[in-house]
């Protein structure tokens, strides 16, 4: 069965991994990658609480959803961990050499995942894998 949260639950879900972290208590698998993810994005710590469960972040005031923002990592993490697309550990380590940072590598990654799924949204399809792996091969020839 797939984990398929509703907003609310998955931004409790943040709130509470963080909370637990700063608690310094006993961390799930998925907690502990998503307080990594936070310890890198101190920007995002002070949202981690209730008041900001019903806050939007609308693109068109050039602001950067969070939530949204801490969900793709997780989904990249998930992604390089089990190759899934087939190739995606691959590209993600060939941007790890060519940028010397993991973060900055995940972040292209991130940019190529929403470019994939903006154009599902756009053309009311299912999001296409080659999509995303043809825009993360780009960006690593980019870096060459």
């Amino acid at each position: 069965m797939l984990f398929n949260p509703s907003r609310d639950e998955a931004r409790r879900f943040f709130i509470q991994a963080w909370q637990k972290h700063q608690a310094h208590a006993p961390l799930a698998g998925i907690e502990k990658i998503v307080a990594g993810i936070l310890l890198h994005h101190p920007e995002y710590q002070p949202i981690l609480a209730e008041e900001y469960l019903d806050k939007d972040w609308p693109p068109e005031y050039g602001e950067t959803n969070p939530f949204l923002h801490i969900s793709m990592h997780l989904a990249i993490e998930e992604q390089i961990s089990i190759d899934q697309p087939a190739g995606v550990k691959a590209l993600y380590q060939q941007l790890c050499e060519r940028l010397s940072q993991e973060h900055t590598a995940l972040h292209a990654m991130m940019d190529g995942l929403g470019e994939m799924m903006w154009q599902a949204q756009r053309n009311n399809t299912p999001p296409d894998p080659e999509i995303y792996l043809e825009i993360l091969r780009f960006k690593v020839g980019q870096l060459k």
